[in-house]
């Protein structure tokens, strides 16, 4: 009995714990606490839900920015590409015109050198054949003024008491006086006029020139002309300075000769007239340049119309009538020469080559010591 109330009272007293139990029911506080947990569970939802919208929106913005800055930078690039082909048509159509301008600029200027080549040409044929006109009438006053010096002698020498029978023919007798007829010229005066003449008058027979191209020649001219040169290693112009260049410009003074070659090939050269009054300008010794009275390449003794100055250097050499007239004739083959290499010159090729042939023949005679007087 004892050990059932003992089990009984224990059980009656772990009875009253039932009563701490949690309802099934919430309670008002609990609901509470329940709608908080919901709402901030919900709320954690929405933010997320919320946030991805946001990525999303601002997704589809990037697109469309980058495709509208795409289609802004295709827009961009087409019309700088039409704007490129403008400016590239323009440019060509520019350069069209400049070439176009070169080449009348070209044209032009050739057919000037041509003209002034031409008018040179003729008025060097004009003044020898005013110099020969010149001569011939010269001729003819000498022999006319002979002829009235043999008369005037005649005259003189026929007096009253002497009179000279050639002059009066009617005091010739019969016989003699029957074999002339109407005014007969006294002899003394014809052989007084005829050797007047002949000293005074030299004939000059009217020759025509021929001329014939040498084969060889011609050849290595036509080889050059296919691209003209300055260069003396070409057949054309070694041939020119062995035969023509290099001895025209062979002097006394080899130094100086070689100064003046190497000035006339560069284009360097200058000569000048020399006024009776001028003094030499020169910055070396005076024998080496020569004087008024002394020729610089030479070293002989003459009179020096003109001076020559090599270059920049500022030293005046003077020179006589013949080397200027050998340095002239050289200068003269290398400006025709140059004017080919530059295309200034539009002529057939016959025509220069002729051109060339007269120019070197110039060299020849100047070398040889012939030179115009008026050098």
């Amino acid at each position: 009995m004892l050990r059932g109330q003992v089990s009984f009272e224990e059980e009656s007293q772990k009875q009253p714990a039932v009563g701490h139990w949690k309802p099934l029911m919430p309670s008002k506080g609990n609901k509470e606490e329940l709608e908080t947990g919901c709402q901030d569970a919900g709320g954690v939802g929405e933010t997320q839900s919320t946030e991805q919208l946001n990525v999303s929106r601002l997704r589809s913005s990037s697109v469309e920015i980058r495709e509208k800055g795409s289609e802004f930078l295709k827009d961009e690039l087409h019309k700088a590409q039409k704007e490129l082909k403008l400016k590239d048509k323009e440019c060509e159509r520019l350069s069209k015109v400049r070439e176009q301008l070169e080449q009348e600029l070209e044209e032009l200027t050739a057919s000037l050198f041509e003209e002034a080549h031409k008018m040179v040409r003729e008025a060097n044929t004009k003044q020898a054949a005013a110099e020969k006109q010149l001569r011939e009438a010269r001729g003819k006053i000498d022999m006319l003024q002979a002829e009235v010096t043999a008369l005037k002698t005649l005259v003189i020498t026929s007096t009253p008491s002497s009179p000279n029978r050639e002059l009066h023919p009617q005091l010739q007798s019969p016989s003699k006086a029957g074999f002339r007829k109407g005014h007969g010229r006294n002899k003394s005066t014809s052989s007084a006029m005829v050797s007047a003449a002949r000293q005074n008058v030299s004939p000059e027979p009217v020759t025509r020139e021929c001329r014939e191209v040498d084969s060889i020649l011609f050849a290595e001219f036509e080889a050059w002309k296919e691209s003209p040169t300055l260069d003396k290693s070409c057949s054309f112009l070694d041939r020119i300075y062995r035969e023509d260049i290099g001895p025209c410009l062979d002097f006394t003074k080899q130094e100086l000769s070689e100064l003046v070659r190497v000035a006339v090939e560069q284009n360097t050269l200058t000569i000048e007239p020399v006024a009776s009054q001028t003094l030499p300008v020169v910055k070396v010794a005076a024998e080496e340049c020569g004087g008024p009275k002394k020729c610089a390449l030479s070293g002989l003794p003459r009179t020096c119309k003109h001076r020559i100055m090599l270059g920049d250097s500022g030293n005046y050499y003077y020179i006589s009538p013949s080397c200027r007239a050998r340095i002239t004739a050289v200068c003269n083959f290398f400006t025709y020469i140059r004017y080919i290499q530059q295309g200034l010159v539009r002529q057939d090729v016959e025509l220069m080559y002729w051109e060339v042939m007269r120019l070197r023949r110039e060299m020849s005679l100047a070398k040889l010591g012939f030179y115009p007087s008026e050098m």
